[in-house]
């Protein structure tokens, strides 16, 4: 299994090299984290990049339990950290980082499941495999792999993204609903039947 996506080399290095900021990121919580990025970008990233550092590995497996390969789930990640960087200014702390941060993904993940849709139906009318054109960057599956991946791909992406948030990003049904635009009760409700549907798939298998 590939590795958590990396922050780029760049905002590392920027990071280790803030001599101005003379403090230890890992003492502080994520409110006072953003408070620092907000006076630091974008000379400074040091508080930026342990904000990215603190959430990069279940921000790469969000992104890659709902677009169901590494390959495009390490490019997500990497739009994901340059939008943070970009609008992390224009964050004013409405609601928690976490549920930003994964406002942003849940959207980026949107786009690029739209997108590849899109491209496999482009190359489903001209009879190409999809898979051919990665070559060696060929991509395996995570439903593959059994557990929560194999339970994922038998719901809708709506549903699943409702039970990645919950299960791996490991947030409130309330910042689940923020983040999606949908009332409370409707994603508990969906979260609901979504568990109902995958235990009634999967109970018979649980037997001897």
């Amino acid at each position: 299994m590939a590795a958590a996506t990396r922050l780029p080399a760049f905002l590392v290095l920027n990071a280790d090299q803030s001599i101005a900021s003379r403090y230890d990121p890992k003492e502080l919580s994520d409110e006072e984290l953003v408070e620092r990025a907000h006076a630091e970008l974008f000379h400074i990233t040091r508080a930026y990049a342990e904000l990215m550092q603190r959430y990069q590995r279940t921000l790469f497996n969000v992104c890659a339990r709902y677009l169901g390969n590494e390959r495009d789930a390490d490019d997500v990640c990497q739009e994901v950290m340059l939008k943070v960087l970009y609008g992390l200014r224009n964050f004013e702390g409405k609601s928690k980082f976490k549920t930003w941060l994964y406002s942003i993904t849940y959207n980026e993940c949107i786009t690029q499941y739209r997108k590849e849709r899109r491209k496999r139906r482009l190359m489903d009318a001209l009879s190409l495999d999809p898979l051919e054109e990665a070559s060696e960057e060929k991509a395996p599956k995570l439903e593959e792999r059994g557990g929560l991946d194999r339970w994922l791909v038998h719901v809708n992406s709506i549903d699943r993204e409702i039970l990645v948030l919950r299960f791996v990003a490991e947030l409130e049904f309330q910042e689940i609903a923020d983040i999606m635009h949908m009332g409370l009760s409707a994603t508990k409700m969906r979260y609901k039947r979504a568990l109902d549907r995958l235990r009634e798939k999967f109970s018979g298998l649980a037997e001897p």
